[in-house]
């Protein structure tokens, strides 16, 4: 399966119906560390899950930790590792937001939109990461 390059969030969830209409909860995590902003329209694909997946006790819900590594994309960065980013925006407490592949999001602390800066990867969570300003660019 292709995976659109403007992804902006991936999760599980499950379909209810609740006042004959049919209702997908978006993870408060998503709006928080993402680029969701509430209020705001967004297109949504719905990916089957696997009988083997629903068979082996995950509930549907949208506990990360109940998710397993072969459970869809992976994040594109590792703990550690180095890369050039440019801050494309400020989340809510300040800090520099870099989108890379699929959308991901990494957040670097200390930095200003348009910045191009060299990190390292600090943290790596199933939506997000953190990163770590090793190098500014002139």
């Amino acid at each position: 399966m292709e995976i659109s390059e403007k992804l902006l969030c991936l999760f599980s969830a499950d379909v209810r119906e609740e006042d004959g209409e049919y209702v997908v909860e978006v993870p408060r995590r998503e709006v928080e560390t993402g680029s969701l902003e509430p209020g705001e329209t967004y297109r949504v694909a719905l990916i089957s899950r696997s009988e083997s997946e629903t068979d082996e006790g995950t509930d549907g819900g949208i506990d990360a930790s109940a998710s397993r590594a072969d459970d869809g994309p992976q994040p594109p960065v590792e703990p550690g590792e180095m890369r050039y980013v440019e801050i494309e925006d400020l989340g809510k407490q300040g800090d520099g937001i870099a989108r890379v592949e699929r959308g991901y999001v990494i957040i670097v602390p200390d930095t200003e939109v348009g910045e191009r800066v060299k990190i390292e990867v600090t943290e790596v969570k199933s939506n997000f990461a953190v990163g770590e300003v090793v190098e500014e660019s002139e």
